[in-house]
């Protein structure tokens, strides 16, 4: 996807107090309706990205959705992620999506794409209320803006945000993640 005639995401700010932060003990549910708690004493490093939505070929997507800045684009970084898979467990990371979408659609997705990881529903917004995850609204829904965090030992040690364009931001995270 050519994202050079799509709007360009501005840094609002509003990500700017979420590095160093804590995850707080929340559980949120996967494709599969099971329940995953981000506050984790594991050894590897968790890739937080938050997206919008994940489009559904039998779904129209929501109004003026390809002119709101940052909007288009989840299905491809979703896709990145897919396919750079096994390197982001070399450098001791595992992905995981996150979206204000219900279990069922993201069920739909991981399953249309063959997502090998956890993607999870934020649709009650426990963890865009506690991190105060920048997002937008449309047709009064709320969407995540996107953004990555980078997680160790529970502390947020990165935060990429804004994102653009949306299917190249895995180069980013690689090269962060092979740096540090």
């Amino acid at each position: 996807m050519d994202h050079s005639k799509f709007p360009r995401p501005k840094d609002d700010g509003k990500a700017n107090h979420i590095l160093n932060k804590h995850l707080p003990s929340i559980s949120l549910k996967n494709q599969k309706g099971i329940l995953l708690n981000l506050k984790r004493s594991d050894t590897f490093r968790l890739i937080l990205y938050f997206y919008p939505m994940t489009g559904n070929p039998n779904k129209i997507l929501p109004k003026n959705w390809d002119q709101i800045p940052g909007a288009i684009g989840c299905t491809s970084e979703t896709c990145t992620f897919r396919d750079n898979y096994e390197e982001l467990i070399k450098l001791n990371a595992i992905p995981i999506g996150i979206s204000t979408q219900k279990v069922e659609d993201i069920h739909e997705m991981t399953n249309r794409l063959i997502i090998p990881y956890d993607v999870l529903s934020d649709s009650d917004h426990y963890l865009m209320n506690a991190l105060k995850i920048p997002y937008f609204m449309n047709e009064n829904k709320i969407y995540f803006k996107r953004i990555t965090l980078i997680v160790e030992k529970n502390i947020v040690k990165k935060v990429f945000y804004p994102i653009f364009p949306p299917n190249k931001h895995i180069n980013e995270v690689l090269e962060w993640l092979r740096e540090n």
